[in-house]
């Protein structure tokens, strides 16, 4: 028999009662925000009363289609930022998963993961001041070319460097983190799976292509829509902490553009206006994404209606 709402919600009220404090932060601090977009139809004075600044109509977006250079080398930065951290960051998890779960016996695998989890607790402060440690002018590797009479290589203020030096800190802090999706997913493969197709003259690549893949299939595709989704934010903290060091010019994201063009340079309005573009093209593609996987017999990251 079919509960009415009421039943419902008598039926469910202490998960409602527990569900309570989270979805008043999340009508905090991620709904109530979003009124906050009016700003980008406004000259917006931060301190003149809220709706008393001057409206603007689409003067603030302007500045996404005149073809101003500083606008158009942040948004080639941050393309190129996405494009490599999807191509190599997205699948590192993965292939560390799968070596993991491969490779190691259970006891050795958990305390390599638990270390492999270290750096994703670390501030981007910690992680940059490690990088200057390693890689900077006094750092060791620069040392040790020094004690064994070479030169030495400026990486951390090299402006054809920063790519790569992002996308590395990327990967050592969060690599191991990403993992434990995965490994969970790997967790809920039956074994029976493994043995009926090594029964059937499987070798371990032949499992890995037709078991381990498959089972892992709906994850890597949730998980990639919802990258895509982000795809145009690409890391503030870590990109301002290396900002002087690498120049503006090779380190400028759509991110820090907003900040040092919109809240250093007071132009608040243009700020909320890239900030919605940006927030427009994420939702884009992740229904567009979505659509494709449920083209392809995936659920996506929603069902099916």
């Amino acid at each position: 028999m079919k509960q009415s709402l009421w039943q419902r919600v008598r039926r469910d009220r202490v998960l409602l009662l527990m569900a309570l404090p989270g979805l008043g932060l999340l009508l905090a601090f991620a709904y109530l925000p979003l009124l906050g977009n009016f700003i980008a139809f406004q000259e917006y004075l931060p301190f003149v009363q809220l709706g008393r600044s001057a409206w603007v109509g689409l003067d603030n977006f302007a500045i996404l289609f005149n073809g101003d250079k500083e606008f158009l080398n942040a948004l080639g930065n941050t393309l190129t930022i996405t494009v490599i951290q999807v191509v190599f960051v997205f699948p590192a998890p993965i292939l560390l998963a799968l070596l993991l779960n491969s490779l190691l016996p259970e006891r050795l695998k958990r305390i390599v993961q638990s270390i492999l989890y270290l750096p994703h607790f670390l501030s981007w402060v910690i992680v940059v001041a490690v990088f200057q440690q390693m890689l900077g002018g006094g750092g060791l590797l620069n040392n040790a070319l020094r004690a064994a009479g070479h030169g030495t290589v400026n990486i951390l203020g090299n402006p054809d460097a920063f790519i790569a030096v992002v996308t590395s800190q990327v990967m050592w802090k969060d690599t191991g983190w990403a993992t434990i999706l995965f490994l969970a997913v790997l967790a809920q493969i039956s074994p029976s799976l493994y043995e009926a197709a090594s029964v059937d003259g499987a070798s371990k690549t032949r499992q890995l292509w037709h078991v381990t893949l498959p089972g892992m299939r709906g994850i890597i595709i949730m998980l990639l829509i919802l990258r895509l989704g982000d795809s145009l934010t690409v890391g503030f903290e870590q990109i301002l902490l290396q900002q002087g060091a690498f120049g503006r010019q090779a380190s400028e994201v759509l991110d820090t553009y907003v900040y040092n063009n919109g809240i250093v340079g007071g132009q608040w309005g243009m700020a909320a206006a890239v900030g919605l573009v940006k927030g427009i093209v994420g939702v884009a593609l992740v229904y567009g994404a979505n659509r494709t996987a449920h083209v392809f017999g995936e659920s996506g990251v929603y069902e099916k209606r």
